[in-house]
């Protein structure tokens, strides 16, 4: 059975990997003990999805249907989807003494989204030390603020939140509890926290890795370097247009004082980059402007090989650059003093490609199956789930059976990466005997 495993390709395993952690955990959230009512099959198993996609959606509410060794449970599937679950398993084979194969070392490279397998386990060490050192930092500055008002379930609530930050997952435990009926607090401090959380994790791992040892080596990768650009304008274009979208008449904004204003639109521009959380009242009230542009933020979503999803910065920052390079008719992409390879612009055109070919066929399956929801509601719907986002315009609810089963399958591609799925699925690579002679086809 081992032998048998060893020669799946990565990819492949990485699916398995994912489903079989998806039928642990629908089976322990069914377990005595783990919700205050008897959860059905299809609210363990969509449950269990979102926690391992670090999406957040949910149909139901975890503060109040889960019991605290249900929200236990819920924490540890985030943790893992948010580290990896290939991550957990090197982790454990040390553990046991066992070496890690050269395939378990490229299934390892895919599920961080890595181009080479070198120094993967030295790099897999080094992440986990990250992760618990903020997300400790981030749980006791939580605990600290929250333990006048929580009181003992602080320390928990603490714990909870910092991770589901972190990890990018947007799942909240305030919501139905008393004195929090919007959900999560909305104060300065929890916000800036949590955002803080929200950013470190959505860097992804190898800028982590960079600017960890940043003091001593005193150089940044090129996409580091691209990475850390992209998400400051990304996140200044989301703050100012949430601001310009929600401080106008008819916005949810428009009553608030203006640096409240500006800090909740800021907050909802880190949130939408595939974080989840919804931080003022009336979120499915937002305005038809502010929705397209969350739904773009959310689509583009964070760096590669991090907590968060969708088509990722990478890929939306190498396709600016082959625009630019087309329209000035330079022969290649040209930035800081580096020239990217053909194959980087084929693999980001195809990531897009894929991802709006899936984003488009389970929009209009949902539409056909839930004829009484707007294409608004829907799309968001979709993209956040494609994004691992979690943010919802109170249409997450509202769905049957098939809705929920589409939207699974779209957090379920959505974690593993557009062209993972197409991989696992896709023939062997067969080398190509005849070179037919090149004809030009109209574009544009």
């Amino acid at each position: 059975m081992r032998q048998r495993t060893q020669g799946l390709p990565a990819p492949l395993r990485l699916v398995l990997g994912l489903l079989g952690l998806v039928t642990v955990g629908t089976v322990a959230l069914m377990l005595p003990g783990m919700a205050t009512r008897p959860l059905a099959w299809n609210e363990a198993l969509f449950t269990a999805t979102s926690a391992l996609s670090v999406t957040g959606l949910s149909i139901i509410v975890p503060g109040t249907d889960l019991t605290w060794i249900g929200q236990l449970v819920l924490l540890t599937l985030i943790q893992i989807g948010g580290v990896g679950f290939m991550v957990v398993a090197v982790v454990v084979f040390r553990l046991l003494g066992r070496t890690i194969s050269l395939t378990d070392r490229l299934a390892l490279t895919d599920s961080f989204g890595l181009l080479a397998p070198r120094a993967i386990l030295q790099l897999t060490q080094r992440v986990l030390i990250t992760v618990v050192l903020i997300e400790g930092c981030g749980a006791l500055l939580l605990w600290l603020h929250w333990m006048p008002v929580l009181g003992e379930r602080a320390a928990f609530y603490a714990i909870f939140h910092a991770i589901s930050a972190f990890c990018n997952a947007g799942f909240e435990l305030f919501t139905g509890m008393p004195g929090f009926a919007y959900g999560l607090p909305e104060d300065g401090v929890t916000l800036t926290i949590l955002a803080g959380l929200i950013v470190s994790g959505g860097l992804g791992i190898p800028v982590l890795s960079e600017l960890v040892v940043y003091h001593r080596e005193r150089r940044l990768s090129l996409h580091t370097r691209l990475t850390l650009v992209v998400v400051l304008i990304l996140l200044s274009i989301g703050t100012a247009g949430f601001a310009i979208g929600e401080t106008r008449a008819g916005g949810v904004l428009v009553d608030r004082p203006a640096a409240e204003q500006l800090g909740l639109a800021a907050f909802h521009a880190v949130s939408a980059r595939t974080a989840g959380f919804a931080a003022v009242p009336g979120f499915d009230q937002l305005t038809p402007a502010t929705v397209l542009l969350m739904a773009l933020l959310m689509f583009i979503g964070c760096a590669p090989a991090s907590m968060g999803g969708g088509i990722t910065t990478g890929t939306f920052v190498v396709l600016m650059l082959a625009l630019w390079t087309y329209t000035r008719r330079m022969p290649s992409i040209n930035v800081g003093g580096r020239s990217l390879a053909v194959g980087t612009v084929r693999k980001a055109a195809a990531v897009l490609t894929t991802s709006l070919l899936a984003v488009v066929l389970a929009t209009w399956l949902l539409l056909v199956t839930h004829p009484q929801a707007s294409l608004a509601e829907v799309l968001f719907e979709v993209v956040s789930a494609f994004a691992t986002c979690g943010l919802t315009l109170s249409f997450t609810s509202d769905l049957n059976l098939f809705g929920q089963a589409v939207i699974m399958l779209m957090m379920f591609w959505g974690r593993l990466g557009a062209l993972t799925l197409v991989a696992a699925i896709a023939q062997p690579h067969a080398r190509q005997r005849v070179h037919y002679p090149e004809e030009q086809i109209l574009i544009g």
